[in-house]
């Protein structure tokens, strides 16, 4: 016998999940971060140098660390905070039916770059400044 709601029938389940397209594999996150350390390296050591000749080495050490520093931490709480709010804000972005083209995976991504890039700004700063005898 027919049921009698007038509901009808969902489609069946998608095989794909939630998301799209698969997840990056770990060579292609490392690639990612890698980058962006070697970015921030190169960036890091030209300020630092640069710094160096301009104020001293001990002022342009510390503060090139000390922005590398805020950029890694900003890079970490931003991660944080899209992998915990992305995908209620993804949900949101559905039900407003708005298409601004944010997704809690490219968010992610950009905030690992980011903190990569401070990572090597920390680490070029640490470098120069102890090759040339900053203790």
């Amino acid at each position: 016998m027919p049921s009698s709601s007038s509901r009808p029938s969902s489609a069946p389940p998608s095989s794909a999940g939630p998301y799209p397209d698969p997840p990056p594999s770990l060579a292609e996150r490392a690639r990612l971060v890698a980058g962006a350390l070697l970015v921030g390296v190169g960036v890091g050591g030209v300020g630092v140098a640069t710094g160096s000749v301009a104020v001293g080495l001990a002022p342009a050490a510390d503060t090139g660390f000390l922005v590398g520093v805020l950029a890694f931490g900003f890079g970490l709480v931003g991660w944080a905070g899209s992998a915990i709010a992305g995908p209620g804000l993804e949900a949101m972005q559905a039900h407003l039916d708005t298409a601004s083209g944010w997704t809690e995976a490219d968010s992610r991504r950009a905030m690992a770059r980011i903190g990569g890039f401070g990572a090597g700004v920390m680490l070029a700063a640490m470098a120069i400044g102890t090759v040339l005898g900053y203790t």
